[in-house]
């Protein structure tokens, strides 16, 4: 079969809480499960949470609370090897689904002091079939992210269509598409923080140039979901009915129509049925790494290898 169920879900986590925003993933891939999606994602950085705060901190003069919540972030973060996905594990296993998840990523194998903006894509028999670490961080968020590598720039097989990722202005990132798109990619994922129309024709965009299917999930986010604790809110969150993020999640046919969405402000699951079929169609007028490349003008070379700072002998 060409045509599966996917759904998108736009809701924020429990801010800072690595555990209890995982309980709401899980909860979240059981009611899409029911709901008949073979495949569920999350928005960029969900475990647990996007650092909006970078955003309106003053560089230089709010150091103090910059490295607080930075502590805090850190503090929630994932570590893969540690088994902090086992939740999620077992869930996409129980229910057999494909699951994309993004988050907040800490290695503590390379000591644990740099975080990664990393989404992960667990497969239905319960193991991670990619890791994606975000290649280059946007402005300030550079002073909370390290940088990715190739290593995740990979198109997985699922029952959905062989699916790939980019994190947000990633997706800005020419060379990064094309070397999804020459993967034979058919559901484009891109999980983000971005919003509005300016980032919705982006994804439009791609569905063209791809000629695939496009899920951009967003991150929704209200002033008073950071929580009552969270540092200085009064100062930089002051109105707690703000819409910090309004959310956005869209579902993009090949071609650019949009077919589910965009969800703004509010939160739930966005499902959108999709045909592979679709993609093989479209690319028959269009096909950037087929009829419609130029190998002898143009090539790319991809470094996929796995990076490390020391190599033990």
């Amino acid at each position: 079969m060409t045509t599966s169920k996917i759904a998108l879900v736009q809701r924020p986590p429990i801010y800072l809480d690595r555990e209890r925003s995982i309980e709401l993933a899980v909860a979240a891939i059981a009611e899409a499960a029911a709901g008949g999606a073979s495949l569920t994602i999350f928005p960029e950085a969900f475990i647990a949470g996007y650092p909006a705060w970078i955003w309106r901190l003053r560089p230089g003069t709010d150091g103090a609370v910059s490295a607080r919540l930075h502590g805090l972030l850190s503090a929630s973060a994932v570590c893969i090897d540690r088994g902090d996905l086992g939740p999620l594990v077992e869930t996409a296993h129980k229910h057999r689904v494909t699951v994309i998840c993004g988050i907040n990523e800490r290695d503590e194998k390379a000591g644990g002091g740099t975080l990664y903006n990393t989404v992960v894509v667990i497969g239905p028999d319960g193991g991670i079939l990619n890791r994606h670490r975000k290649l280059m961080p946007t402005n300030p968020e550079r002073m909370v992210w390290g940088l990715g590598d190739g290593s995740g720039l990979a198109v997985t097989a699922t029952a959905v269509g062989r699916v790939g990722t980019l994190i947000c202005w990633e997706n800005y990132m020419p060379l990064a598409r094309y070397a999804l798109y020459a993967q034979g990619i058919e559901l484009y994922v891109a999980p983000t923080y971005d919003y509005g129309e300016n980032w919705i024709g982006t994804l439009q965009h791609i569905a063209r140039e791809g000629c695939c299917w496009v899920a951009g999930c967003g991150c929704v986010l209200k002033a008073s979901d950071m929580g009552a604790d969270f540092p200085e809110r009064t100062t930089l969150y002051p109105d707690p009915d703000e819409w910090v993020n309004p959310g956005d999640s869209v579902v993009v046919a090949p071609g650019g129509k949009i077919v589910a969405g965009p969800m703004h402000r509010g939160a739930g699951i966005l499902y959108a049925q999709i045909d592979t079929d679709t993609v093989r169609l479209a690319r028959r007028s269009l096909d950037v790494v087929g009829h419609y490349a130029r190998p002898d003008v143009f090539q790319l070379r991809v470094d996929r290898h796995q990076r490390s700072s020391v190599q033990f002998e």
